[in-house]
C-alpha cells in the first residue's frame, strides 16, 4: 500500500547552471518612452551643461533615433533621451544595444513604467497567517519573496499544475473556477471509498480511519484518524483564487488545478500514483480516456521507505518526454531521500521553519532539490502554512480553512513557483526550472542556538543547512523569476554513435521569451579528449569523434537580444563508455544534465503513508 508523506526524497544528479543570467525589472515586454544614459567623463574633463547635450543628442543620431525633445537630467550624472514614440521588444532592444556600442556611454537602461508590487488582499495573507509568501523582511528568513516575483507576473491560465493526491473536496469558495475535470485513478474499492473504482470523478469523499478500522487486515499499519483533505490543501497552496478579498492566496494567481486523485483511505497503491504521474502528464493509461489538459507541473506529495524503483522512475521519466516536471516532497522521517525523491528528474523540496533553520523532520542530504517552508513540526514552535481545506472529520462538510506542516506543503510552494516560471517562459524544459530554481536560491540562514546539520549523523531537533546537508539554498520566487526570462535552451540528443562517427550539435529548438531572439550561439567542449567543433558561432555544428572509446559533453551557450544568456549540455558517446543524453533534474551540483550514472534501487512495490 502507500502512504502519503507530507514528504517523499530524491536521488538526483546534476543540473546545468546558466551562465550570465540577468535580473530584468519590468515585465516580460516592456514598454519604454526613452532611455536613461550615462555618458563616460568627457577627455578634457568638466564639460558644460551644453556640451553634454550635444554629446548626447550626436549619440541619439548615431545610433538611429529621433528623440521627441531635449535630454531631461535624471540625477546628478544621467540624462533621459526620449523616443518619438514609445518602444518595445526588438526595437527598443535593438535601440538600447545601438546606444550600449558608442564609446562615449557608461550606461544605458530603458525608461520603462514601474507598477507597484503585487500584494493580494486576502484576509489570510494580510493578516500574516500566510508569512511564508511575503518578503523575508516580513514574513522571517524563509519566506518565499513573492511580491517582487508577482510584479513580474502573477500566473497564467494557461499553466496547468496537477495534484496527485487525495482528489478535491467540491465547492471551496476560493477553489472555484480554478478547477480543470481531473480524473479518480484509484483502482482499489477499500482505498478508494466512493463506492467504485476509476471513474472520471476526482472528489474526495474523506479518508479517514475508524477506531474499528484502525491497523486491521485491510488498513496494515494505519491509525484512526480523521480525513485529511491533503489534496484540497495543496491545490490551494498553489492556486486558490487570489486578490479576490476571501481566504488565503495562491502562489500562482491563475494557474489551474488538475485534480488527480490516487489516494484514499490508508494512503495510495504505487501502481495508482505511477499512473497518476502519467495521466496527468497526457500519457496514456490504460483504461482510461486521454487527459485533454496536460500538465507542466505535476505535484505529488507521497513516499516511501525503499530507494527509487522502476515503476516511479519510468513514471518520472515518461513524463519528462512531454515536458512535464514532477515535483516531490523530500520526506519527514530526518534522514536520507527515499523514493520518489531519490528519482532522476524530480525536484526534491526540503522544509525548514520561518527562520530559515532545517526543520527536526525533513529528510535531507546533498541532492536535495531546494528547500522551502514547511512548518516547524511537532512540540518546535512557530507558525505553520495556511490553505484551503473542509470541516468534515468524515464525509466532507463545508468549506474551511486549516494549517498543517510537512514537507508534503513545501513541495506545492515550489511546484507553484516553477509554473509562475512557465507562465513567463513555456519553452523551459524541467531541467531548466530545476536549475534556475537552484541558482536562484538564497543562501542558508544560521540560528546559533542550534548546530550544523550533518549528513550521516542525525540531529533530532532543528538544524543550520550547508549546501552539502540541504542542497543549494532556500527557494526565492523573486530570483526564479528573474531566470525564467533567460532562453531555454534545447538540443537535440545525440547518445551512443559509432566511434569515428559525424555528430551534428543541433541547437535549433532553443528558444526566448517573447519579444527577444536569440543573437549568439557558442558551442564548446566541456569534458572529453580534444576535438574540432566546425561553426561553433552557428545554431547547427558539427564534430567528428576520434575512433576510439569514450564520451564527450558538449556545452551550447545560447544569448537573447535583452542580454540574457543560459546554457545547456549533449552527450556523445562511443563504444557503450557514455550514458546518453538525458534531459534530467536534480540536486546542487551543478554539473551538466544527464552526466553520470543513475543509482536505481529495487524495494518493495508499495508506498507507505505517514502525515503530519
Amino acid at each position: 500500500m502507500s502512504r502519503f508523506l507530507c514528504a517523499a526524497s530524491a536521488l538526483l544528479l546534476s543540473a546545468t547552471l546558466l551562465a550570465g543570467a540577468q535580473a530584468q525589472t519590468a515585465d516580460a515586454a516592456p514598454v519604454a518612452r526613452g532611455l536613461i544614459v550615462q555618458l563616460k567623463a568627457a577627455p578634457e574633463g568638466r564639460e558644460s551643461a551644453q556640451a553634454q547635450r550635444e554629446r548626447l543628442t550626436g549619440i541619439a543620431a548615431d545610433a538611429g533615433l529621433a528623440p521627441s525633445e531635449a535630454p531631461m537630467a535624471v540625477g546628478s550624472s544621467a540624462h533621459l533621451l526620449r523616443f518619438a514614440r514609445p518602444l518595445s521588444g526588438a526595437e527598443l532592444s535593438d535601440a538600447e544595444r545601438r546606444v550600449r556600442l558608442n564609446p562615449q556611454v557608461a550606461s544605458v537602461e530603458p525608461d520603462v513604467r514601474l507598477r507597484r508590487l503585487a500584494e493580494p488582499n486576502d484576509p489570510y495573507y494580510a493578516d500574516g497567517r500566510q508569512w511564508y509568501l511575503r518578503r523575508p523582511a516580513a514574513g522571517g528568513l524563509a519566506a518565499l519573496n513573492l511580491p517582487p516575483a508577482w510584479d513580474h507576473s502573477t500566473g497564467s491560465a494557461a499553466q496547468v499544475v496537477a495534484v496527485v493526491d487525495s482528489g478535491i473536496a467540491y465547492g471551496h469558495p476560493d477553489l472555484q473556477n480554478k478547477l480543470l475535470p481531473g480524473y479518480d485513478l484509484i483502482s482499489d474499492l477499500d482505498t478508494a471509498n466512493d463506492g467504485d473504482g476509476r471513474d472520471a470523478d476526482a472528489w474526495d469523499p474523506g479518508d479517514w480511519i475508524s477506531g474499528p478500522e484502525a491497523n486491521s487486515a485491510r488498513y496494515p499499519s494505519c491509525p484512526a484518524e480523521d480525513s485529511t483533505w491533503h489534496g484540497t490543501f495543496i491545490a490551494g497552496q498553489i492556486a486558490a483564487a487570489t486578490h479576490n478579498g476571501l481566504g488565503v492566496a495562491g502562489v500562482n494567481w491563475r494557474a489551474r488545478i488538475l485534480p488527480v486523485r490516487v489516494s484514499g483511505k490508508c494512503g495510495a497503491w504505487l501502481s495508482d500514483v505511477a499512473d497518476g504521474i502519467r495521466w496527468a502528464a497526457g500519457l496514456p493509461v490504460s483504461g482510461v480516456p486521454l487527459n485533454p489538459h496536460p500538465a507542466r507541473v505535476i505535484n505529488v506529495s507521497f513516499g516511501g521507505d525503499s530507494a527509487c524503483t522502476p515503476a516511479y522512475q519510468s513514471a518520472i521519466d515518461e513524463a519528462g518526454t512531454r515536458g512535464a516536471l514532477v515535483v516531490v516532497a523530500a520526506g519527514n522521517e530526518n534522514g536520507p531521500l527515499t523514493r520518489p525523491a531519490d528519482c532522476a528528474g524530480v525536484l526534491a523540496v526540503g522544509a525548514v521553519r520561518h527562520d530559515g533553520v532545517k526543520t527536526y523532520y525533513s529528510n535531507y542530504g546533498a541532492h536535495i532539490g531546494i528547500m522551502a517552508p514547511g512548518g516547524p513540526g511537532g512540540a518546535d514552535s512557530g507558525p505553520q502554512l495556511y490553505s484551503t481545506s473542509n470541516s468534515g472529520t468524515r464525509g466532507p462538510g463545508a468549506p474551511s480553512y486549516d494549517s498543517k506542516q510537512g514537507t508534503s506543503f513545501a513541495s506545492p510552494l515550489a511546484a507553484g513557483v516553477a509554473s509562475l516560471m512557465l507562465s513567463v517562459n513555456p519553452a523551459l524544459t524541467p531541467a531548466e526550472i530545476i536549475s534556475r530554481i537552484q541558482a536562484g536560491a538564497r543562501p542558508f540562514s544560521s540560528n546559533p542556538v542550534y548546530p550544523t546539520c550533518r549528513v550521516g549523523w542525525p540531529i533530532n531537533s532543528p538544524c543550520n543547512c550547508t549546501q552539502s546537508s540541504c542542497g543549494p539554498g532556500l527557494l526565492d520566487a523573486e530570483g526564479a523569476l528573474q531566470l525564467a526570462f533567460s532562453p531555454a535552451v534545447v538540443i537535440a540528443p545525440i547518445g551512443e554513435v559509432a566511434p569515428g562517427s559525424g555528430v551534428v550539435l543541433d541547437g535549433r529548438a532553443s528558444a526566448t521569451v517573447s519579444g527577444a531572439h536569440i543573437v549568439a550561439y557558442r558551442w564548446s567542449l566541456h569534458s572529453g579528449s580534444p576535438v574540432e567543433i566546425a561553426n561553433a558561432n552557428a545554431p547547427v555544428a558539427t564534430v567528428t569523434l576520434p575512433n576510439a572509446r569514450g564520451s564527450w559533453v558538449f556545452r551550447l551557450l545560447v544569448t537573447d537580444s535583452t542580454g540574457h544568456s543560459a546554457d545547456s549540455y549533449v552527450v556523445a558517446s562511443t563504444g557503450g563508455d557514455g550514458g546518453g543524453d538525458r534531459d534530467e533534474g536534480g540536486g546542487a551540483t551543478g554539473l551538466p544534465w544527464g552526466v553520470g550514472l543513475w543509482l536505481l534501487a529495487l524495494g518493495a512495490w508499495s508506498v507507505r503513508r505517514w502525515r503530519r
